[in-house]
C-alpha cells in the first residue's frame, strides 16, 4: 500500500543526473537561437534513429526537429522572424492582461478569508473551501479568461467529442470494468492524458477542476494565489514517505468529496505523470485510483502542421515563443463515458488504473508504451549530448 500512497507524487523520487531536468523533462534553459540550427550534432543519425525507436512517446514530429532546434526552410524561417516582431509581443501583451486581470479578481475574493491549512502539511494552503459568491465568481471567471487565454496562444476553436456510454459494454480483458450499469451519479475525478501546459488551460476552461501542482508553484507569482483559488493540491517530489502519505489522504479525501457533492470542484489528475507527444499513454501512477470511485476519461490531441503545441523533447521557453509564433494551434478532445469500477478494480487500485488506460487507449487510438520519466531524461540528455545515463531507466509500480 505505501507504494501506492507513493505514486500519487506526479513521480516517485528519480536518481540525480548530471543535467538539471524540469519535470516535463526538457532543459531549464535553451540559449541557442530559434532561427540557427545546431552546428554540431549530439548524436549521430544512426543513433538518433536508433533512439527514436526506443522513446517514441517523446519524439517530435513537426518541421522544427528534435528539440525544436532542427534545420528549417527558408519559407519557415521567414515566417517565424516576421511573428517573432508582430505576433509574439501582441499575444505576450495580451497574455499577461488576462493573467493579471485573474489574479486581481482571485485577490478581491479572497479578501478578509482565512486559507486551508493542513496541520500534516504545512505548505498546504488552498481555498477550496470558499463557498457562495466568491467561489461563483472565481469559477465563471477563470473558465471565461482560460478560454481567453487559449484564443490569445491561437486556439481559436477546439473540437470537442463526447462518446456516449454503450449499453452493451465488452470489456477487452476479463478483469477490465466499465460496467456502468451498476453505479450511477457524478464522477470523483477526470482523468485525462498529459501532452502539454496547455492541457490545463483547456481544463479550467471546460471543467474548473482542482489539480496536483509542485509545491513550487503556490510561491509563484500570481500563479500561486490562482493555484489556491483552484484548491490545487501541492506535492514535493523529493519527499518522504510521510509526506506521501498526507498528500495521499488530501486528494483521496477530494475525490471522494466531488464525487458525494456536486458543489465541489472534481480532481484533475495526469495519472502518466509527464507529457508526451500525444501519440503514446504512459503507464498510469495507481494513486489517482485509490479513492475507488468512478472517473471521467478525456483524450487530448493537438494535430500540427508545423509546430506541435506538444510539450515532449523541447524546452518550456522554446516552446513557448514558438507556440506564440504560430498563427493558428490546434486541438481536439474526446471525453468519454464515465467510467465505473467493480469490485475487483476497488480492491486493487493497479488493476483499475491499468483498465482504464487500456479503455482511454482503445477509444483514443492511442499507443501503449511502457516507458516513463527516466527514458525522457535519457533521451533528452542525449539529444543534449549528456552521456551520464541513471542507473535505474524506469521504476515501475508495485
Amino acid at each position: 500500500m505505501e507504494s501506492e500512497l507513493k505514486d500519487l507524487s506526479s513521480q516517485s523520487p528519480e536518481p540525480e543526473t548530471v543535467e538539471t531536468i524540469h519535470d516535463d523533462g526538457s532543459s531549464p534553459k535553451d540559449d541557442r537561437p530559434l532561427l540557427k540550427p545546431e552546428t554540431s550534432a549530439a548524436v549521430s543519425a544512426e543513433s538518433l534513429e536508433e533512439m527514436e525507436k526506443k522513446f517514441a512517446a517523446y519524439v517530435r514530429h513537426d518541421v522544427y526537429g528534435p528539440m525544436g532546434r532542427g534545420e528549417l526552410p527558408l519559407a519557415e524561417k521567414v515566417l517565424l522572424g516576421l511573428a517573432l516582431v508582430t505576433l509574439v509581443p501582441i499575444r505576450v501583451v495580451f497574455g499577461m492582461s488576462v493573467l493579471v486581470l485573474y489574479y486581481l479578481i482571485c485577490r478581491v475574493c479572497t479578501l478578509c478569508l482565512a486559507p486551508n491549512r493542513d496541520e500534516d502539511q504545512e505548505e498546504q494552503e488552498d481555498y477550496a473551501h470558499m463557498g457562495g459568491w466568491r467561489r461563483a465568481v472565481i469559477v465563471h471567471s477563470g473558465r471565461i479568461l482560460s478560454r481567453v487565454m487559449l484564443f490569445v496562444f491561437g486556439f481559436y476553436w477546439i473540437k470537442e467529442t463526447y462518446r456516449v456510454l454503450d449499453t452493451d459494454p465488452k470489456p477487452t480483458t476479463e478483469n477490465e470494468g466499465g460496467g456502468q450499469c451498476e453505479e450511477f451519479g457524478r464522477p470523483g475525478a477526470i482523468i485525462s492524458n498529459h501532452v502539454s501546459y496547455v492541457d490545463i488551460l483547456y481544463h479550467m476552461s471546460s471543467s474548473f477542476p482542482s489539480f496536483v501542482a509542485k509545491r513550487s508553484v503556490a510561491k509563484l507569482p500570481l500563479v500561486g494565489l490562482i493555484s489556491k483559488c483552484l484548491g490545487c493540491v501541492f506535492v514535493q517530489r523529493e519527499s518522504k514517505s510521510s509526506d506521501f502519505k498526507g498528500v495521499a489522504a488530501v486528494v483521496t479525501e477530494r475525490v471522494l468529496k466531488a464525487r458525494q457533492d456536486a458543489s465541489a470542484p472534481l480532481m484533475m489528475l495526469f495519472p502518466e505523470g509527464t507529457t508526451t507527444n500525444g501519440d503514446f499513454l504512459l503507464p498510469f501512477k495507481t494513486g489517482a485510483f485509490l479513492a475507488k470511485v468512478p472517473v471521467l476519461p478525456v483524450i487530448l490531441r493537438y494535430p500540427c502542421q508545423r509546430f506541435s503545441p506538444a510539450w515532449d523533447s523541447i524546452s518550456g521557453v522554446r516552446h513557448v515563443i514558438l507556440l506564440l509564433c504560430q498563427f493558428v494551434n490546434y486541438l481536439e478532445v474526446t471525453q468519454l463515458p464515465i467510467y465505473f469500477p467493480n469490485q475487483q478494480e476497488k480492491d486493487d487500485p493497479k488493476l483499475f488504473a491499468d483498465n482504464v488506460r487500456r479503455f482511454m487507449a482503445r477509444e483514443g487510438n492511442l499507443v501503449m508504451s511502457d516507458i516513463g520519466l527516466a527514458e525522457k531524461r535519457i533521451y533528452h540528455g542525449a539529444l543534449n549530448g549528456n552521456n551520464s545515463l541513471p542507473t535505474v531507466l524506469h521504476q515501475k509500480d508495485d
